[in-house]
């Protein structure tokens, strides 16, 4: 079916949001309420993806987790977030930002510790050899095929 030309701008508000992650349990249900909205594709990006999310409180962004390929780069908009690295835990406010080398083994995300609903730019590079570590549970995204066990068992 053709959906016509890709736009060259549209309102996230115009977007249906992804809520929850694609983390097998048990570790999806911790990201439950996040909001995710997929700005890149519909306008047809396919070099690096762009997302607006907003997090309820108590929700974190992902699991704490590094890539082996893929920069990632956060700008707050709005609400307060506590970014936890292996460093320990920093609060962003809005208008900060946080960026996340390809191939540093530094673990990350950031979790809404306030009374108020977060919300924030992430930008992220796709390239395909991309694999995803995840620190504190045992889990992990190879570049092909979906998420596993540390030791390669599929859940």
């Amino acid at each position: 079916m053709n959906k016509g030309p890709t736009p060259l701008a549209l309102h996230p508000e115009h977007l249906e949001p992804h809520i929850g992650s694609s983390y097998p349990e048990p570790w999806g249900s911790a990201c439950g309420a996040r909001e995710k909205r997929a700005l890149g594709d519909p306008l047809g990006l396919t070099a690096f993806g762009a997302n607006l999310v907003r997090l309820p409180p108590g929700v974190p962004s992902s699991q704490r987790h590094w890539h082996t390929h893929e920069d990632e780069f956060v700008y707050v908009l709005e609400g307060e977030l506590t970014l936890i690295t292996e460093a320990g835990e920093l609060v962003l406010t809005p208008g900060m930002v946080a960026a996340f080398p390809a191939g540093k083994a530094d673990g990350h995300h950031m979790v809404n510790k306030s009374n108020a609903w977060a919300a924030y730019l992430e930008v992220g590079s796709r390239p395909p050899e991309d694999e995803v570590h995840y620190p504190d549970i045992d889990l992990f995204l190879p570049a092909k095929g979906g998420f596993c066990h540390k030791n390669g068992e599929p859940y």
